[in-house]
């Protein structure tokens, strides 16, 4: 009897361990937690895992993954993914891609590991003798081959593809000739091996505006405008009121070592990186977002050359500058700075973000209420008289609120009327932040960006530009003069030089207060 009782309980824990078995192949991130303790899942990783779940579905043919780096993407889609999809299909091959042969081995050598320590659950078995690490198979016919960048893969076709970071590094992304040879390898070689139906997952972070993710979906397209590939991008934080994680704009990215109810954590870890890497590589490898600097306003050079932390300078004259939301445009520029004594402007603050005309003027009243700033100029073409309007009335309600001091005077709201194109308003500005008569107080990585990167002629209307012109032509005197130049007539650089005073000679508006 007791034998009978020991044989059900015995058959009962093995159906119960073949149907956890089963349970852990739902998706990547469900086995990956099944056998490994070391496993966090976080909310963007286990989105990742539903989203690789679709190309064995059929659902997703072409899947673009774009993240921070070290927020889990490679081994989460590089490792785990091959592991689960030979355990579902272990008659599957599947090839790994990257910048480097060791690093396309490095994965191949993690996924065998897989298989030695936990295939037998699911009857995955390494083939006797495929000792290689670059090319090996299962029992089952199936196997993973890993390549670099210009390695061979004829005569192995595969029913999965991963490409894992296919650019190394700034040098390599900057060089045309290496993205050519990138794309070359990818669509040549690669590609190629793709047996009928296989999907292909690219993770990377995008260290190029013309890097290999670009040209793919220049030529193949995005899913929702009827093209193939399915792109997830997810930034350090949130840039998007449609974001994928359901984020709020600003909010941060969870990180797979910070627990994921402490947001403040994930904030703080995002913004100490922020402050440690240069603009350009914030804005493309962490926000996602790389724009080309040929043709820029400013270079990066300058820009770093301008920074002045430091400068034992006293303020003369404080100001806020905006330039509203609207206009299709729903992020507005908010931007501090003062005259200094040496008759130069300096940028302290800059709190643009998508906000709306509600947001945007309590915004500017707390940051010159935090200044002391004695003028707000507010670009008026999206809201006329309103604009003066919404200032006074966000700084009543913040006073009500005792957010400011009840008995602290507002500023005079000087409103600014741009006439003309962004790029005539800015080339001034950007002489004169070249003739070091515009430095930066405090390291604002978003506003250097939008200069380094904005071009002329382009749609985009990026806020934090704006904001800093009209605070410069509000404060900066022309050289020899005591007026401060406040209403931006839009000259070109060309023009301004062709004068005899150059910038300071031209008449660009009415003098403030």
């Amino acid at each position: 009897m007791a034998d009978a009782l020991d044989h059900r309980a015995l058959a009962r824990l093995a159906q119960a361990a073949r149907q956890a078995n089963q349970d852990a192949l739902n998706d990547p991130a469900t086995i990956a937690r099944y056998l490994d303790a070391r496993f966090f899942p976080r909310p963007h990783l286990e989105y990742m895992a539903l989203e690789l779940a679709r190309l064995a579905t059929g659902e997703t043919t072409r899947l673009l993954l774009m993240l921070p780096p070290q927020s889990g993407k490679s081994t989460l889609a590089a490792v785990w993914t091959p592991f689960w999809w030979l355990a579902r299909r272990p008659h599957d091959r599947v090839i790994i891609g990257s910048y480097g042969q060791q690093l396309a081995m490095h994965r191949g050598r993690a996924i065998r590991r897989l298989i030695d320590a936990h295939g037998w659950r699911w009857n995955l078995k390494l083939a006797a003798g495929s000792t290689m690490v670059t090319d090996w198979q299962t029992e089952t016919g199936g196997g993973v081959k890993s390549v670099g960048v210009g390695g061979g893969v004829t005569g192995f076709p595969a029913n999965l593809a991963v490409i894992d970071d296919p650019h190394k590094n700034r040098a390599e992304a900057d060089s045309r000739a290496i993205r050519d040879r990138v794309w070359s390898w990818y669509s040549a070689d690669f590609m190629t091996r793709l047996s009928p139906g296989a999907p292909l997952c690219m993770m990377l972070t995008p260290w190029h505006w013309d890097d290999l993710a670009h040209r793919v979906l220049e030529r193949d397209g995005r899913q929702e405008e009827g093209g193939l590939w399915r792109v997830i991008a997810l930034p350090a934080f949130a840039t998007s009121p449609h974001d994928a994680l359901g984020r709020a704009v600003g909010d941060p990215l969870p990180h797979p070592q910070i627990p994921v109810d402490d947001i403040e954590a994930a904030r703080a870890h995002w913004t100490a990186r922020r402050a440690q890497i240069e603009a350009r590589d914030w804005a493309a490898l962490y926000q996602l977002d790389p724009q080309p600097l040929e043709g820029a306003l400013l270079s990066t050079d300058i820009l770093q050359r301008q920074r002045h932390f430091d400068a034992g300078v006293t303020p003369q004259r404080i100001a806020v500058a905006v330039d509203p939301s609207g206009g299709g445009r729903d992020t507005a520029g908010v931007v501090g700075g003062y005259l200094g004594s040496d008759q130069r402007l300096y940028l302290t603050h800059d709190h643009t973000k998508a906000m709306s005309s509600a947001e945007w003027a309590r915004a500017a009243c707390l940051l010159a209420a935090e200044t002391g700033a004695q003028i707000v100029l507010v670009e008026r073409n999206y809201g006329g008289d309103m604009v003066d309007l919404a200032i006074r009335t966000a700084w009543d309600a913040l006073q009500r609120e005792n957010a400011i001091p009840s008995g602290q005077l507002p500023p005079y709201v000087q409103p600014v009327h741009a006439k003309v194109g962004k790029a005539l308003r800015a080339e001034p500005i950007a002489q004169q932040w070249r003739e070091d008569r515009v430095r930066t107080a405090a390291y604002l990585p978003e506003l250097e960006m939008e200069w380094a990167t904005w071009q002329p002629g382009s749609s985009e209307s990026p806020g934090r530009i704006d904001a800093s012109v009209y605070l410069a032509y509000g404060l900066l005197r022309p050289p020899n003069t005591a007026q401060v130049i406040s209403s931006p007539a839009g000259i070109s650089l060309a023009q301004a030089s062709a004068q005899p005073g150059g910038l300071g000679s031209v008449r660009l508006g009415r003098t403030g207060p």
